[in-house]
């Protein structure tokens, strides 16, 4: 089996990229490693490639690289895909620091790449703003989460983490909670992406910088109960949802079969599980209705 090992960056098309690239740099606190007129690509302080931006007719994300073992060879992977009926191509020196990529599309038509081994790229410049540690994970409306979240354990070894009810579903690819999430919606597309913080004090200061930028506070902070990960979430100038968050689950052995142990814990031990009714949440306040994306329905999704 495909084993992918971690989330490692993402593409979005944006029609306005100066305003994104000012929002990911003074914001988000992201570097850039590599500038073109038509397309910016972001490292994280670690030097981790985090986020392209390309310029198009319309925002959207298009595009998710995952990081696979360092021993796969890329042709062999490609014919495993291609056994279970997925075409692919090898992609050379698409980004800095990833000679090649294998690059194929999902159940709901999304562009996935694969690589074995990159080098760490960083930023040309002093990161300012929030500084986050690294990409997350990253949301997704498909119109059939269940399926959706299939493709993803049976080509690329997901693990259901936790579901809501029949809209949202939790998956993990490491000891981290989740890396994706799949909600009920009618077309393939974003419902939200997300940061990780250090801790309590990061978030402090990210608020306080939002706060000082007059990005309004859509939900949080808040502890989630899936994942059980502090969490706050705004809009970026594509009027995307973008989620903070630290502190989240972990399943460091995979053989127990239970995420480590928290005091805030509803189950003893807490493991994956359908999760019905409200509240979901820990503690903390529901979301503005201005967050569309978490109606009644999935609220305490993250």
């Amino acid at each position: 089996m495909i084993a992918a090992k971690r989330l490692r960056h993402v593409t979005f098309a944006t029609d306005n990229i100066e305003q994104q690239v000012d929002y990911y740099q003074s914001i988000i606190g992201l570097g850039i490693v590599e500038r073109q007129a038509d397309r910016a690509l972001f490292a994280s302080e670690a030097g981790e490639l985090t986020l392209v931006l390309e310029k198009g007719a319309a925002s959207s994300c298009t595009g998710m690289a995952f990081e696979i073992a360092p021993g796969f060879e890329l042709g062999d992977v490609a014919k495993q895909l291609k056994a279970i009926g997925i075409t692919s191509e090898i992609r050379s020196d698409h980004v800095p620091g990833i000679a090649r990529t294998l690059a194929f599309s999902d159940i709901d038509g999304r562009r996935i790449e694969l690589f074995a081994q990159g080098q760490f790229t960083m930023p040309g410049e002093q990161v300012r703003g929030i500084v986050v540690n690294r990409l997350g994970h990253m949301a997704l409306y498909s119109p059939d989460p269940h399926q959706a979240a299939k493709f993803y354990q049976d080509v690329l070894g997901f693990r259901d983490s936790d579901r809501i009810e029949e809209n949202f579903v939790f998956l993990r690819c490491g000891f981290e909670h989740h890396a994706l999430n799949f909600a009920r919606g009618s077309d393939a597309r974003l419902h939200h992406m997300a940061f990780e913080l250090r801790d309590a004090s990061h978030m402090q200061q990210a608020c306080d910088l939002l706060g000082r930028r007059k990005i309004n506070l859509l939900w949080g902070p808040v502890r989630h109960g899936p994942g059980h990960n502090i969490a706050s979430y705004h809009r970026n100038p594509d009027g995307y949802l973008i989620e903070l968050f630290y502190d989240m689950d972990r399943m460091a052995d995979e053989e127990l079969g239970y995420y480590e142990p928290r005091p805030w814990h509803r189950d003893r031990p807490q493991r994956p599980k359908t999760w019905i009714g409200l509240p979901r949440d820990v503690w903390g306040v529901g979301p503005s209705p201005e967050a569309t994306e978490f109606s009644p329905r999935i609220r305490g999704a993250t």
